[in-house]
Order: C-alpha cells, then structure tokens, then sequence
C-alpha cells in the first residue's frame, strides 16, 4: 500500500526514553509522501528528561513534518468534525494513556486526538510502551485490544529479567503495521518475543 498523499496523525506521549526510536520512523513515513501531523499530550510537550528537551523535541517534529505540532486539548478537537486524518498513532503510548483511553477520559491533546479521530470509525494504531503491561494495565491492553477500530504495533516484554511487567512496541513494524490497520486489518503476529 502506498501511503503517499495519506494524512497519518502521530501522537507522543510521556516515554521519553523511545523518542529516539520515534523520530526515524517520522522521517520515514514523511519520505514516503504522507502528511504527517503530530500531536504532544502534556507530559511530552511540557517535561524535560535526560533523553532531551521537550522544546528540542517539538521542533525536530516540526522541521521533519514541515507541519506546528498540536500542543492543546482546543487545537486536537477539530480532529474529529474535520476529518483530519487517515489514521492516527499514538507512538509511544504509555501505560497511563493506555488507561485512560480504555477508560474513556480526555484530559490531554493525545487522548482528544484519539477520541476525536475514533468517532469518525478510523483506524487507531497503538504502540506500547509500558513497565506495566503485564501487570495492572493488562486488562486495559485486553479492553482495547478488543474494541472497535483499534490495532497495535506489535510488541514484546523489553527487559523480562529486570522489568518483567514491561512490554515496547517493536517500532521496526511500525508502516507494515499501519498499513494493515488502513485496510482493517491487525498485523500479526501481535505479541513478538523480546525486544
């Protein structure tokens, strides 16, 4: 599937530490003729980490998207009643957007991306990236793995003797990913061994 010309929402999240894995895969998806849009919850356009700034973060997607980033609730509403987007991504999505989606709460301009986008019965890609995901975020996993609309990237436990409730998305599977989700589709396998 080509995605030249298709308008691919990527929304980050709080975990800092897959950022470096983010960025290459814009760059990708921008290359391949897509009009990339991304979108920052609170914590991702707001907190500086020992990954990096937060400012740093939101002009490298800008000057790889050529597009501002969404940074509020306000500016990720009209998502939705404009049809804005093919199909959207939150990439990373942590444990607590996780939750919260499962739970239907709206308090960042990720998860109004997200509801926004849903309304229109538009695929919503996931791509975990969670130290809990074998632990109490599990059965959110469960609830969206079983809702209408949604896919995931598939994804591994990252750290199993160490962190054994982690789980990441294996970002490598990222486009196939998203282009089974275009087509209605869950890329398989979902669950893909140690990352």
């Amino acid at each position: 599937m080509s995605l030249e010309g298709k308008h691919i929402g990527i929304a980050l999240t709080g975990s800092f530490c897959t950022y470096s894995k983010v960025f290459p895969e814009l760059l990708k998806l921008t290359e391949s003729g897509a009009i990339v849009q991304t979108i920052f919850s609170n914590a991702a356009a707001a907190l500086d980490s020992r990954f990096g700034k937060a400012e740093d973060f939101i002009k490298k997607a800008e000057d790889i998207t050529g597009l501002c980033p969404i940074l509020t609730i306000p500016e990720a509403e009209p998502i939705g009643p404009k049809n804005l987007l093919d199909i959207l991504v939150l990439f990373p999505c942590t444990g607590n957007t996780i939750a919260k989606l499962a739970n239907g709460i709206t308090d960042t301009p990720a998860l109004m991306a997200a509801k926004a986008h849903l309304r229109n019965n538009k695929p919503l890609l996931i791509s975990v990236s969670t130290n809990d995901a074998l632990g109490m975020n599990m059965k959110n996993i469960g609830l969206l793995l079983n809702a209408k609309n949604i896919y995931f990237v598939p994804f591994g436990q990252d750290n199993p003797q160490k962190k054994p409730n982690s789980m990441t998305a294996h970002t490598e599977l990222l486009i196939p990913a998203l282009e089974a989700a275009l087509e209605g589709r869950q890329y398989q396998p979902i669950l893909c061994g140690s990352i």
